[in-house]
């Protein structure tokens, strides 16, 4: 598997962040971590978590916010919208490897029941991330800015996607992606300019606010995600290398969609995206965009 051939997939996932469903707050990446971390506080398998919440993630890549749920409520069976769900993880999925690909389309739907969020889970969604900022530099503002629990999500989905290739356990990749910002319940973000600031003085205080919120989780998953964000601290175990290329691929392909969004033109909409898409009343409305002056 490349990670060349995986940016397409990751940057259409990582676009969750962005999209929204009416009567439900923040994004779906946020709906989605906010979900992950109730299933786990409820006592759910991880593997399980991550394969529910990877597969819902690479068909939402395509599908949005059409999920289980609502093609359930729309009239489809079962087996219909399981099908839907496949074509989708087909065809956003075809870089991936034969058997995460399988794994993914034989992955239950997420649990929707929030009924375990830990409290941390909402501030995490509440909390904004500081973007790119530097030593010495002025910071660089971009809007909107993505949150916390936008990017622990993402770098939990591509960590687990990427796991098996490197070695790892998808599980374990998941669960380390969640939690790895869970110091910033109480840190609000001021990037890598304000850690170095900080000194002498970071390390120790992380890793007591981290241990604050873990503290309010069941104690036999707080003693497995304490173990598993160990392995942030270098990139020579498989686990490792999964954790660090999700979290590298997420903060730059973040980047590059604030400096796509920057560079949109109508002709990128009208040409490339087809936003007047082949119809029978193509011919008029052709018609009435070019009297208005509205084509490329």
């Amino acid at each position: 598997m490349s990670l060349a051939q995986l940016v397409g997939p990751f940057r259409e996932i990582g676009d969750l962040k962005r999209v929204h469903v009416a009567g439900r707050a923040g994004s779906i990446a946020d709906h989605a971590f906010v979900r992950a971390w109730s299933a786990l506080a409820g006592g759910a398998d991880p593997t399980t978590v991550a394969d529910a919440e990877c597969a819902a993630a690479v068909a939402g890549a395509r599908l949005a916010g059409l999920d289980a749920t609502v093609l359930h409520d729309a009239g489809l069976t079962r087996d219909e919208a399981r099908a839907v769900r496949t074509r989708a993880i087909d065809e956003v999925g075809a870089a991936l490897t034969d058997d995460t690909r399988r794994r993914l389309v034989e992955a239950p739907d997420p649990v929707e029941d929030l009924a375990h969020v830990p409290p941390f889970a909402h501030t995490l969604v509440d909390q904004p991330r500081a973007g790119a900022t530097a030593p010495g530099r002025p910071r660089m503002i971009v809007e909107p800015p993505e949150d916390h629990g936008e990017h622990c999500w993402a770098v939990a989905v591509y960590g687990a996607l990427v796991a098996e290739d490197l070695g790892a356990d998808p599980g374990e990749a998941f669960l380390l992606g969640l939690a790895h910002h869970l110091h910033n319940v109480a840190v609000p973000d001021a990037g890598f300019a304000g850690e170095i600031l900080l000194g002498d003085h970071l390390g120790s205080m992380l890793e007591r606010l981290t241990e604050r919120e873990l503290a309010t989780l069941p104690t036999a998953l707080a003693d497995r995600v304490r173990g598993l964000l160990t392995a942030r601290a270098d990139a020579d175990t498989p686990l490792g290398r999964a954790f660090h290329a999700a979290d590298v691929l997420d903060r730059v392909l973040q980047v590059h969609h604030h400096a796509r969004a920057a560079a949109f033109t109508a002709k990128d909409a009208l040409v490339d995206l087809e936003l007047v898409h082949e119809s029978p009343v193509s011919a008029y409305h052709d018609a009435v965009l070019t009297e208005a002056g509205l084509l490329p």
